[in-house]
Protein backbone atom coordinates (compact mmCIF):
# COMPACT_ATOMS: atom_id res chain seq x y z
CA UNK A 1 0.00 0.00 0.00
CA UNK A 2 1.14 3.79 -0.64
CA UNK A 3 0.01 5.62 2.51
CA UNK A 4 -0.60 9.54 2.18
CA UNK A 5 2.06 12.07 1.83
CA UNK A 6 2.61 13.50 5.56
CA UNK A 7 2.49 16.90 3.80
CA UNK A 8 -0.98 17.31 2.98
CA UNK A 9 -2.10 20.93 3.39
CA UNK A 10 -4.39 21.66 6.53
CA UNK A 11 -7.35 23.24 6.65
CA UNK A 12 -8.64 26.10 8.25
CA UNK A 13 -7.12 29.27 10.36
CA UNK A 14 -5.94 26.81 13.45
CA UNK A 15 -5.04 24.03 11.81
CA UNK A 16 -2.56 26.50 9.63
CA UNK A 17 -1.25 27.95 13.41
CA UNK A 18 -0.43 24.96 14.68
CA UNK A 19 1.12 23.62 12.24
CA UNK A 20 3.38 26.74 12.18
CA UNK A 21 3.72 26.50 15.67
CA UNK A 22 4.84 22.63 15.33
CA UNK A 23 7.15 23.74 12.98
CA UNK A 24 9.17 26.55 14.76
CA UNK A 25 9.11 24.59 17.75
CA UNK A 26 10.97 21.67 16.03
CA UNK A 27 12.13 23.00 12.83
CA UNK A 28 15.89 22.94 13.42
CA UNK A 29 16.42 19.26 12.47
CA UNK A 30 14.57 19.59 9.11
CA UNK A 31 16.64 22.97 8.63
CA UNK A 32 19.72 20.82 9.32
CA UNK A 33 19.14 18.71 6.43
CA UNK A 34 20.16 15.27 8.27
CA UNK A 35 20.96 12.24 5.81
CA UNK A 36 18.75 10.03 4.54
CA UNK A 37 20.33 7.52 6.79
CA UNK A 38 21.44 9.72 9.50
CA UNK A 39 24.82 8.08 11.32
CA UNK A 40 24.32 5.16 9.65
CA UNK A 41 26.40 4.17 6.08
CA UNK A 42 23.91 2.55 4.46
CA UNK A 43 24.68 5.21 1.65
CA UNK A 44 27.91 3.31 1.63
CA UNK A 45 27.56 -0.03 2.17
CA UNK A 46 24.78 -0.81 -0.24
CA UNK A 47 27.54 0.11 -3.57
CA UNK A 48 28.72 -2.27 -5.41
CA UNK A 49 32.17 -2.34 -4.76
CA UNK A 50 31.50 -3.34 -1.45
CA UNK A 51 28.94 -5.17 -1.98
CA UNK A 52 31.13 -7.36 -4.75
CA UNK A 53 33.69 -7.46 -2.08
CA UNK A 54 31.42 -8.84 0.38
CA UNK A 55 30.30 -11.87 -2.22
CA UNK A 56 34.06 -12.35 -2.90
CA UNK A 57 34.27 -13.15 0.90
CA UNK A 58 31.48 -14.96 1.11
CA UNK A 59 32.48 -17.47 -1.48
CA UNK A 60 35.94 -18.03 0.58
CA UNK A 61 33.84 -18.68 3.65
CA UNK A 62 31.75 -21.43 2.45
CA UNK A 63 34.70 -22.82 0.81
CA UNK A 64 36.56 -22.77 3.89
CA UNK A 65 33.18 -24.07 5.93
CA UNK A 66 33.33 -27.10 3.28
CA UNK A 67 37.10 -27.89 3.73
CA UNK A 68 37.16 -27.12 7.25
CA UNK A 69 34.84 -30.72 7.67
CA UNK A 70 36.99 -32.71 4.80
CA UNK A 71 39.71 -31.20 6.64
CA UNK A 72 38.09 -32.68 10.15
CA UNK A 73 37.07 -35.95 8.40
CA UNK A 74 40.87 -36.76 7.16
CA UNK A 75 42.48 -35.81 10.19
CA UNK A 76 40.24 -38.28 11.84
CA UNK A 77 41.03 -40.84 9.13
CA UNK A 78 45.01 -40.26 9.52
CA UNK A 79 44.15 -40.55 13.45
CA UNK A 80 42.81 -44.03 13.00
CA UNK A 81 45.31 -44.90 10.25
CA UNK A 82 47.93 -44.42 12.62
CA UNK A 83 46.47 -46.12 15.47
CA UNK A 84 45.99 -49.13 13.07
CA UNK A 85 49.85 -48.77 12.33
CA UNK A 86 51.06 -48.42 16.11
CA UNK A 87 48.34 -51.47 16.80
CA UNK A 88 49.99 -53.41 13.53
CA UNK A 89 53.57 -52.31 14.81
CA UNK A 90 52.84 -53.75 18.26
CA UNK A 91 51.75 -56.96 17.33
CA UNK A 92 55.08 -57.38 14.84
CA UNK A 93 56.94 -56.62 18.13
CA UNK A 94 55.27 -58.98 20.23
CA UNK A 95 55.47 -61.83 17.09
CA UNK A 96 58.85 -61.13 17.18
CA UNK A 97 59.75 -61.42 20.63
CA UNK A 98 57.56 -64.27 21.31
CA UNK A 99 59.87 -65.83 18.06
CA UNK A 100 63.13 -64.41 19.78
CA UNK A 101 61.61 -66.52 23.17
CA UNK A 102 61.29 -69.82 20.60
CA UNK A 103 65.12 -69.53 19.49
CA UNK A 104 66.39 -68.46 22.65
CA UNK A 105 65.05 -72.06 24.05
CA UNK A 106 66.51 -74.12 21.05
CA UNK A 107 69.94 -72.74 21.31
CA UNK A 108 70.09 -72.96 25.42
CA UNK A 109 69.10 -76.78 24.26
CA UNK A 110 71.73 -77.07 21.53
CA UNK A 111 74.23 -75.76 24.06
CA UNK A 112 73.44 -77.85 26.78
CA UNK A 113 74.12 -80.65 24.61
CA UNK A 114 77.58 -79.28 23.25
CA UNK A 115 78.37 -78.53 26.98
CA UNK A 116 77.44 -81.91 27.62
CA UNK A 117 80.14 -84.06 25.00
CA UNK A 118 78.78 -82.70 21.34
CA UNK A 119 75.56 -83.10 19.49
CA UNK A 120 73.21 -85.72 19.97
CA UNK A 121 72.18 -87.34 16.90
CA UNK A 122 71.18 -90.45 15.94
CA UNK A 123 74.30 -91.97 15.07
CA UNK A 124 75.87 -90.39 18.00
CA UNK A 125 73.00 -92.77 19.69
CA UNK A 126 73.19 -95.64 17.87
CA UNK A 127 77.05 -96.09 18.52
CA UNK A 128 77.33 -95.42 22.49
CA UNK A 129 73.60 -97.12 23.10
CA UNK A 130 74.10 -100.10 25.14
CA UNK A 131 70.55 -101.60 25.59
CA UNK A 132 68.56 -102.20 22.34
CA UNK A 133 65.29 -100.73 24.17
CA UNK A 134 67.07 -97.68 25.14
CA UNK A 135 68.64 -96.90 22.15
CA UNK A 136 65.04 -97.50 20.74
CA UNK A 137 63.61 -94.94 23.47
CA UNK A 138 66.36 -92.48 23.00
CA UNK A 139 65.76 -92.65 19.26
CA UNK A 140 61.84 -91.87 19.72
CA UNK A 141 62.65 -89.02 22.24
CA UNK A 142 64.93 -86.96 19.96
CA UNK A 143 62.21 -87.26 17.11
CA UNK A 144 59.61 -85.73 19.69
CA UNK A 145 61.57 -83.20 20.44
CA UNK A 146 62.81 -82.44 17.00
CA UNK A 147 59.18 -82.64 15.75
CA UNK A 148 57.91 -80.52 18.81
CA UNK A 149 60.71 -77.36 17.96
CA UNK A 150 60.08 -77.19 14.64
CA UNK A 151 56.38 -76.86 15.15
CA UNK A 152 56.92 -74.19 17.55
CA UNK A 153 59.45 -72.15 15.53
CA UNK A 154 57.34 -72.41 12.79
CA UNK A 155 53.98 -71.22 14.49
CA UNK A 156 55.79 -68.56 15.59
CA UNK A 157 57.21 -67.51 12.37
CA UNK A 158 54.04 -67.56 10.67
CA UNK A 159 52.48 -65.18 13.15
CA UNK A 160 55.42 -63.21 12.75
CA UNK A 161 54.87 -62.73 8.69
CA UNK A 162 51.28 -62.12 9.22
CA UNK A 163 51.90 -59.32 12.00
CA UNK A 164 53.99 -58.14 9.40
CA UNK A 165 52.35 -58.22 6.40
CA UNK A 166 49.42 -56.43 8.84
CA UNK A 167 51.73 -53.67 9.47
CA UNK A 168 52.77 -53.04 5.83
CA UNK A 169 49.25 -52.61 5.15
CA UNK A 170 48.59 -50.49 7.80
CA UNK A 171 51.49 -48.26 6.93
CA UNK A 172 50.07 -48.31 3.21
CA UNK A 173 46.62 -46.53 4.83
CA UNK A 174 48.57 -43.94 6.49
CA UNK A 175 50.38 -42.79 3.76
CA UNK A 176 47.07 -42.73 2.03
CA UNK A 177 45.96 -40.79 5.15
CA UNK A 178 48.96 -38.29 4.97
CA UNK A 179 48.48 -37.48 1.15
CA UNK A 180 44.92 -36.73 1.45
CA UNK A 181 45.91 -34.56 4.55
CA UNK A 182 48.47 -32.61 2.70
CA UNK A 183 46.36 -31.97 -0.41
CA UNK A 184 43.76 -30.70 1.81
CA UNK A 185 46.38 -28.64 3.91
CA UNK A 186 47.51 -27.31 0.58
CA UNK A 187 43.61 -26.43 -0.98
CA UNK A 188 42.94 -24.85 2.64
CA UNK A 189 46.43 -23.21 2.43
CA UNK A 190 45.29 -21.84 -0.96
CA UNK A 191 41.58 -20.70 0.27
CA UNK A 192 43.63 -18.88 2.91
CA UNK A 193 45.17 -17.22 0.87
CA UNK A 194 42.21 -15.70 -1.37
CA UNK A 195 40.50 -15.03 1.68
CA UNK A 196 44.25 -12.65 2.87
CA UNK A 197 43.46 -10.98 -0.51
CA UNK A 198 39.87 -10.34 -0.45
CA UNK A 199 40.99 -9.28 3.03
CA UNK A 200 43.05 -6.52 1.79
CA UNK A 201 40.27 -4.86 -0.35
CA UNK A 202 37.89 -5.07 2.28
CA UNK A 203 39.87 -3.13 4.79
CA UNK A 204 40.55 -0.42 1.64
CA UNK A 205 36.65 -0.24 1.51
CA UNK A 206 36.19 -0.12 5.37
CA UNK A 207 38.73 2.48 5.58
CA UNK A 208 36.42 4.61 3.01
CA UNK A 209 32.85 3.84 4.95
CA UNK A 210 34.40 4.75 8.22
CA UNK A 211 35.37 8.03 7.47
CA UNK A 212 31.92 8.87 5.75
CA UNK A 213 30.61 6.76 8.71
CA UNK A 214 32.60 9.80 11.10
CA UNK A 215 31.10 12.50 9.05
CA UNK A 216 27.79 11.66 9.38
CA UNK A 217 27.44 10.55 12.53
CA UNK A 218 29.10 14.34 13.68
CA UNK A 219 26.38 15.97 11.34
CA UNK A 220 24.05 13.45 13.49
CA UNK A 221 25.01 14.82 16.64
CA UNK A 222 24.18 18.05 15.47
CA UNK A 223 20.96 17.34 14.63
CA UNK A 224 20.59 15.13 17.87
CA UNK A 225 21.31 18.22 19.73
CA UNK A 226 19.41 21.00 18.42
CA UNK A 227 16.21 18.87 18.35
CA UNK A 228 16.51 18.21 22.17
CA UNK A 229 17.53 21.86 22.86
CA UNK A 230 14.08 22.92 20.37
CA UNK A 231 12.12 20.11 22.68
CA UNK A 232 13.38 21.76 25.75
CA UNK A 233 12.23 25.25 24.43
CA UNK A 234 8.96 24.31 23.73
CA UNK A 235 8.55 22.84 27.41
CA UNK A 236 9.57 25.72 28.70
CA UNK A 237 7.56 28.11 26.23
CA UNK A 238 4.73 25.78 27.84
CA UNK A 239 5.64 27.38 31.80
CA UNK A 240 6.03 30.64 30.56
CA UNK A 241 2.55 30.71 29.15
CA UNK A 242 1.26 28.50 32.83
CA UNK A 243 0.19 25.84 31.05
CA UNK A 244 -0.36 22.98 33.34
CA UNK A 245 0.29 19.66 31.86
CA UNK A 246 -2.77 17.88 31.48
CA UNK A 247 -3.68 13.99 31.62
CA UNK A 248 -4.62 12.64 28.27
CA UNK A 249 -8.27 12.24 29.57
CA UNK A 250 -9.01 15.39 29.71
CA UNK A 251 -8.14 16.12 26.11
CA UNK A 252 -10.24 13.54 24.94
CA UNK A 253 -13.82 14.31 24.94
CA UNK A 254 -14.29 17.18 22.87
CA UNK A 255 -18.50 17.02 23.27
CA UNK A 256 -18.40 18.03 26.84
CA UNK A 257 -15.25 20.57 26.07
CA UNK A 258 -11.86 21.29 27.09
CA UNK A 259 -10.65 22.70 30.46
CA UNK A 260 -10.57 26.51 30.28
CA UNK A 261 -8.42 28.61 27.84
CA UNK A 262 -8.00 26.07 25.46
CA UNK A 263 -9.29 25.29 22.16
CA UNK A 264 -9.64 22.19 19.90
CA UNK A 265 -6.98 21.38 16.50
CA UNK A 266 -8.41 21.19 13.59
CA UNK A 267 -8.13 18.20 11.36
CA UNK A 268 -7.47 17.90 7.66
CA UNK A 269 -10.76 16.07 7.06
CA UNK A 270 -12.24 18.45 8.74
CA UNK A 271 -13.52 18.58 12.19
CA UNK A 272 -10.92 18.59 15.19
CA UNK A 273 -8.52 16.22 16.09
CA UNK A 274 -8.59 14.34 19.89
CA UNK A 275 -6.02 13.95 22.25
CA UNK A 276 -4.55 17.35 22.04
CA UNK A 277 -5.41 20.84 22.15
CA UNK A 278 -3.79 24.53 21.55
CA UNK A 279 -3.50 27.42 23.74
CA UNK A 280 -4.52 30.68 21.58
CA UNK A 281 -1.88 33.31 21.72
CA UNK A 282 -0.58 35.65 18.96
CA UNK A 283 1.23 35.38 17.21
CA UNK A 284 1.08 31.67 16.91
CA UNK A 285 -1.20 29.47 19.18
CA UNK A 286 0.55 26.99 21.10
CA UNK A 287 0.30 23.74 20.85
CA UNK A 288 -0.75 21.68 24.42
CA UNK A 289 -0.30 17.86 24.05
CA UNK A 290 -1.04 15.24 26.97
CA UNK A 291 1.18 15.13 30.12
CA UNK A 292 1.77 11.40 28.87
CA UNK A 293 3.12 12.58 25.33
CA UNK A 294 5.12 15.49 26.77
CA UNK A 295 7.06 12.79 29.68
CA UNK A 296 7.37 9.75 26.48
CA UNK A 297 8.89 12.25 24.32
CA UNK A 298 11.00 13.38 26.94
CA UNK A 299 12.51 10.30 27.77
CA UNK A 300 13.19 9.59 24.10
CA UNK A 301 15.02 12.77 23.94
CA UNK A 302 17.05 11.45 27.11
CA UNK A 303 17.80 8.18 25.07
CA UNK A 304 18.94 10.29 21.88
CA UNK A 305 22.61 8.85 20.90
CA UNK A 306 22.37 5.41 22.57
CA UNK A 307 23.19 2.67 20.37
CA UNK A 308 20.42 0.29 18.70
CA UNK A 309 20.98 -2.88 19.68
CA UNK A 310 18.13 -5.78 18.41
CA UNK A 311 16.40 -7.32 21.38
CA UNK A 312 16.93 -4.74 24.05
CA UNK A 313 15.48 -2.89 26.25
CA UNK A 314 17.98 0.26 27.43
CA UNK A 315 18.74 2.44 29.31
CA UNK A 316 22.25 1.52 27.60
CA UNK A 317 20.94 0.63 24.23
CA UNK A 318 17.31 -0.05 22.39
CA UNK A 319 15.39 -1.44 19.60
CA UNK A 320 12.82 0.40 17.83
CA UNK A 321 9.66 -0.91 19.85
CA UNK A 322 11.32 -1.36 23.46
CA UNK A 323 11.64 3.05 23.30
CA UNK A 324 8.95 3.29 21.96
CA UNK A 325 7.30 0.86 24.64
CA UNK A 326 9.21 1.95 27.57
CA UNK A 327 8.71 5.47 27.56
CA UNK A 328 5.10 5.46 26.82
CA UNK A 329 4.86 2.87 29.72
CA UNK A 330 6.81 5.07 32.19
CA UNK A 331 4.42 7.75 31.30
CA UNK A 332 1.54 5.61 31.93
CA UNK A 333 0.67 4.13 29.21
CA UNK A 334 1.30 0.57 28.18
CA UNK A 335 1.87 -0.46 24.83
CA UNK A 336 3.57 -4.03 23.38
CA UNK A 337 7.76 -3.72 22.86
CA UNK A 338 7.99 -4.96 19.28
CA UNK A 339 6.92 -3.08 16.06
CA UNK A 340 3.97 -5.47 15.02
CA UNK A 341 2.46 -5.05 18.55
CA UNK A 342 2.86 -1.96 18.35
CA UNK A 343 1.17 -1.09 14.97
CA UNK A 344 -1.22 -3.85 16.09
CA UNK A 345 -2.84 -1.27 18.83
CA UNK A 346 -2.47 1.54 18.41
CA UNK A 347 -5.27 3.99 16.98
CA UNK A 348 -5.08 5.84 14.17
CA UNK A 349 -4.86 9.18 13.12
CA UNK A 350 -4.69 10.70 9.35
CA UNK A 351 -0.78 11.18 8.75
CA UNK A 352 -1.88 15.05 7.60
CA UNK A 353 -2.47 15.33 11.25
CA UNK A 354 0.64 13.91 12.76
CA UNK A 355 1.28 15.64 16.14
CA UNK A 356 4.38 15.02 18.14
CA UNK A 357 4.41 12.27 20.15
CA UNK A 358 2.54 10.19 17.60
CA UNK A 359 3.59 7.10 16.57
CA UNK A 360 4.78 6.61 12.90
CA UNK A 361 5.56 3.54 11.21
CA UNK A 362 7.25 2.75 7.72
CA UNK A 363 7.35 -0.05 5.60
CA UNK A 364 7.16 -1.05 1.59
CA UNK A 365 4.59 -3.35 -0.12
CA UNK A 366 6.96 -5.81 -0.30
CA UNK A 367 8.38 -6.14 3.25
CA UNK A 368 5.37 -5.00 4.91
CA UNK A 369 5.84 -3.36 8.17
CA UNK A 370 9.68 -2.34 8.83
CA UNK A 371 9.89 0.31 11.49
CA UNK A 372 8.24 2.70 14.45
CA UNK A 373 9.55 6.07 15.58
CA UNK A 374 7.94 8.88 17.84
CA UNK A 375 6.84 11.94 15.28
CA UNK A 376 8.23 14.91 15.69
CA UNK A 377 6.59 16.82 13.69
CA UNK A 378 5.61 16.35 9.94
CA UNK A 379 9.17 15.97 8.54
CA UNK A 380 11.34 14.05 11.47
CA UNK A 381 11.21 11.21 13.71
CA UNK A 382 13.06 10.05 16.87
CA UNK A 383 13.68 6.17 16.42
CA UNK A 384 16.25 3.63 17.63
CA UNK A 385 17.24 2.89 14.25
CA UNK A 386 19.28 0.13 12.83
CA UNK A 387 21.14 1.24 10.44
CA UNK A 388 22.31 4.47 12.12
CA UNK A 389 23.14 2.07 15.09
CA UNK A 390 22.08 4.75 17.67
CA UNK A 391 18.60 6.49 19.01
CA UNK A 392 18.78 9.41 16.56
CA UNK A 393 16.32 12.02 14.60
CA UNK A 394 15.98 11.45 11.01
CA UNK A 395 13.88 12.13 8.03
CA UNK A 396 10.25 10.30 7.54
CA UNK A 397 10.25 9.26 4.01
CA UNK A 398 6.75 10.27 3.17
CA UNK A 399 6.33 7.24 0.76
CA UNK A 400 6.99 4.35 3.38
CA UNK A 401 4.63 5.85 6.22
CA UNK A 402 1.80 2.79 6.38
CA UNK A 403 0.50 3.97 9.41
CA UNK A 404 0.31 7.23 12.04
CA UNK A 405 -1.03 6.06 15.68
CA UNK A 406 -1.45 8.29 18.71
CA UNK A 407 -0.98 6.22 22.16
CA UNK A 408 -3.06 9.02 23.95
CA UNK A 409 -5.90 7.63 22.34
CA UNK A 410 -5.68 4.64 23.54
CA UNK A 411 -5.79 0.84 22.03
CA UNK A 412 -7.88 -0.08 18.54
CA UNK A 413 -8.92 -3.70 18.33
CA UNK A 414 -5.80 -5.22 17.11
CA UNK A 415 -5.01 -5.32 13.36
CA UNK A 416 -2.14 -7.99 11.69
CA UNK A 417 1.00 -5.58 10.84
CA UNK A 418 1.54 -6.18 7.58
CA UNK A 419 4.85 -8.88 6.53
CA UNK A 420 6.93 -9.60 3.49
CA UNK A 421 5.35 -10.60 0.21
CA UNK A 422 7.12 -12.21 -2.47
CA UNK A 423 9.15 -14.20 -0.38
CA UNK A 424 11.47 -10.57 0.50
CA UNK A 425 13.00 -10.59 3.71
CA UNK A 426 11.68 -8.84 7.00
CA UNK A 427 13.07 -5.87 7.97
CA UNK A 428 12.89 -4.33 11.59
CA UNK A 429 13.66 -1.30 13.03
CA UNK A 430 14.98 0.11 8.97
CA UNK A 431 17.61 -2.94 8.64
CA UNK A 432 16.74 -6.31 6.71
CA UNK A 433 17.17 -9.08 8.71
CA UNK A 434 18.91 -11.80 6.83
CA UNK A 435 18.63 -15.47 7.83
CA UNK A 436 21.56 -16.91 9.57
CA UNK A 437 24.00 -18.51 7.19
CA UNK A 438 27.86 -18.64 6.74
CA UNK A 439 27.79 -15.80 4.22
CA UNK A 440 28.63 -12.68 5.75
CA UNK A 441 24.57 -11.51 5.94
CA UNK A 442 24.44 -8.26 7.81
CA UNK A 443 23.19 -7.93 11.37
CA UNK A 444 23.12 -4.84 13.85
CA UNK A 445 23.41 -1.81 11.52
CA UNK A 446 24.11 -3.42 8.26
CA UNK A 447 27.15 -4.59 8.68
CA UNK A 448 29.14 -7.90 7.69
CA UNK A 449 30.59 -9.90 10.46
CA UNK A 450 34.19 -8.88 10.53
CA UNK A 451 33.85 -5.27 8.36
CA UNK A 452 32.20 -3.22 11.43
CA UNK A 453 33.75 0.56 11.01
CA UNK A 454 35.62 1.18 14.13
CA UNK A 455 33.65 4.17 14.38
CA UNK A 456 30.39 1.93 14.80
CA UNK A 457 31.89 0.64 17.99
CA UNK A 458 32.96 1.68 21.33
CA UNK A 459 35.83 1.33 23.47
CA UNK A 460 36.28 -0.87 26.55
CA UNK A 461 38.94 1.09 28.42
CA UNK A 462 41.32 -1.72 28.38
CA UNK A 463 44.12 -1.34 25.04
CA UNK A 464 42.56 -0.91 21.92
CA UNK A 465 39.86 -2.96 22.75
CA UNK A 466 36.45 -2.44 21.55
CA UNK A 467 32.60 -4.20 21.29
CA UNK A 468 29.17 -3.08 20.48
CA UNK A 469 28.67 0.05 22.30
CA UNK A 470 25.46 -1.92 24.63
CA UNK A 471 27.95 -4.48 25.05
CA UNK A 472 30.80 -2.34 26.09
CA UNK A 473 28.74 -0.32 28.28
CA UNK A 474 27.54 -3.81 30.02
CA UNK A 475 31.47 -5.07 30.01
CA UNK A 476 32.20 -1.64 32.07
CA UNK A 477 29.95 -1.92 34.94
CA UNK A 478 30.68 -5.40 34.70
CA UNK A 479 33.99 -5.05 35.00
CA UNK A 480 33.75 -2.56 37.97
CA UNK A 481 31.76 -5.12 39.80
CA UNK A 482 34.83 -7.56 39.42
CA UNK A 483 37.26 -5.14 40.77
CA UNK A 484 35.21 -4.69 43.60
CA UNK A 485 35.41 -8.49 44.40
CA UNK A 486 39.28 -8.98 43.19
CA UNK A 487 41.09 -5.55 43.51
CA UNK A 488 41.71 -5.57 40.00
CA UNK A 489 39.48 -5.39 36.59
CA UNK A 490 38.82 -8.14 34.36
CA UNK A 491 41.67 -9.24 32.53
CA UNK A 492 41.20 -9.29 28.15
CA UNK A 493 42.88 -10.83 25.69
CA UNK A 494 40.19 -10.74 22.87
CA UNK A 495 37.50 -8.27 22.13
CA UNK A 496 35.97 -7.45 18.55
CA UNK A 497 37.81 -9.22 15.71
CA UNK A 498 38.24 -8.15 12.53
CA UNK A 499 37.62 -10.56 8.68
CA UNK A 500 41.37 -9.70 8.53
CA UNK A 501 41.97 -11.16 12.04
CA UNK A 502 39.79 -14.46 11.50
CA UNK A 503 41.25 -15.07 8.33
CA UNK A 504 44.56 -15.34 10.26
CA UNK A 505 43.14 -17.31 13.32
CA UNK A 506 41.64 -19.23 11.23
CA UNK A 507 44.83 -19.95 9.87
CA UNK A 508 46.79 -20.74 12.59
CA UNK A 509 44.05 -22.73 14.35
CA UNK A 510 41.57 -24.09 11.93
CA UNK A 511 40.40 -27.16 14.40
CA UNK A 512 39.49 -24.24 16.90
CA UNK A 513 38.81 -21.16 14.92
CA UNK A 514 35.44 -20.24 13.65
CA UNK A 515 35.29 -19.79 9.86
CA UNK A 516 35.93 -16.06 9.38
CA UNK A 517 32.82 -14.11 8.62
CA UNK A 518 31.11 -16.61 11.34
CA UNK A 519 32.71 -15.55 14.77
CA UNK A 520 30.48 -13.93 17.39
CA UNK A 521 33.71 -11.56 17.54
CA UNK A 522 33.30 -10.21 14.60
CA UNK A 523 30.03 -9.56 15.86
CA UNK A 524 31.44 -7.49 18.74
CA UNK A 525 29.65 -9.49 20.54
CA UNK A 526 32.24 -11.80 22.07
CA UNK A 527 35.48 -11.60 24.85
CA UNK A 528 38.10 -13.94 25.74
CA UNK A 529 39.14 -13.35 29.20
CA UNK A 530 42.59 -14.01 31.66
CA UNK A 531 43.09 -13.61 35.10
CA UNK A 532 42.34 -16.94 36.36
CA UNK A 533 38.49 -16.61 34.58
CA UNK A 534 40.37 -18.81 31.87
CA UNK A 535 40.53 -21.80 33.74
CA UNK A 536 37.71 -24.02 35.53
CA UNK A 537 37.23 -23.85 39.01
CA UNK A 538 38.60 -20.96 39.61
CA UNK A 539 37.19 -17.97 42.27
CA UNK A 540 37.26 -15.69 39.27
CA UNK A 541 35.47 -18.32 36.96
CA UNK A 542 33.27 -18.85 39.35
CA UNK A 543 32.51 -15.55 40.06
CA UNK A 544 31.71 -15.09 36.54
CA UNK A 545 29.42 -17.90 36.19
CA UNK A 546 27.40 -16.25 39.47
CA UNK A 547 27.30 -12.92 37.99
CA UNK A 548 27.69 -12.08 34.16
CA UNK A 549 24.56 -12.94 33.80
CA UNK A 550 23.29 -9.79 35.46
CA UNK A 551 25.25 -7.96 33.05
CA UNK A 552 24.05 -9.45 30.02
CA UNK A 553 26.99 -11.79 29.63
CA UNK A 554 27.05 -15.67 29.50
CA UNK A 555 29.24 -18.94 28.91
CA UNK A 556 28.27 -20.43 25.68
CA UNK A 557 26.77 -23.82 26.45
CA UNK A 558 29.44 -25.53 23.69
CA UNK A 559 32.48 -23.75 25.79
CA UNK A 560 31.27 -25.68 28.93
CA UNK A 561 33.10 -28.55 30.70
CA UNK A 562 32.64 -31.71 29.05
CA UNK A 563 30.78 -30.34 26.01
CA UNK A 564 34.26 -31.38 23.67
CA UNK A 565 35.59 -27.91 23.69
CA UNK A 566 36.10 -26.44 26.88
CA UNK A 567 36.40 -22.48 26.60
CA UNK A 568 36.66 -20.64 30.30
CA UNK A 569 38.04 -18.10 28.56
CA UNK A 570 34.96 -17.53 26.03
CA UNK A 571 31.94 -15.57 26.72
CA UNK A 572 29.04 -13.80 24.72
CA UNK A 573 26.91 -10.52 24.90
CA UNK A 574 23.18 -11.48 24.83
CA UNK A 575 22.07 -8.40 26.06
CA UNK A 576 20.39 -6.72 28.99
Amino acid sequence: MRARSLGRTRRGVVSVLVTAVVAVLLAAPAAAAPSDQPGGTSGVLDSEALDRLQRRAAEVQADLQQRQTEVAAARQQLADAQADVDAARATVDAAEGELAQHRSVVARYASAVYRDGGALTPLTVLLTGGDPADVVAALGYLEAVDAHTTEVVGAAEQQRRTAVDRQTSADAVLAEARQRADRLAAEVAELEASADAVTAELDVALGDVDRQLSDLQRQQVDVNTQTAANWRAYLGQLREAGVTALPAAELLDLVRGLPAGLTPIGAAAGGAQRGAAQQPRRPLSLLVLPAETLAAVTAAMDALGRPYAPGTAGPDSWDCGSLVSTVYRDAGIDLPADQAGLFAVTTPVDPADVLPGDLVFLGTPEAGLGHVGIALDAQTVLAADARAGAVVVRRLPADQVVHVGRPSLGPRPEVPAPGPVGGALRVECGNTVYPPSFDGARAWGGYPNGLIPPSALCPIGVGGHSLRCDAAAAWRAMSAAFASAFGQPICITDSYRTYAGQVRLYGEKPALAAVPGTSNHGWGLAVDLCGGIDGFGTPQYAWMVANAGRFGWLHPTWADPGNGREEPWHWEYAGG
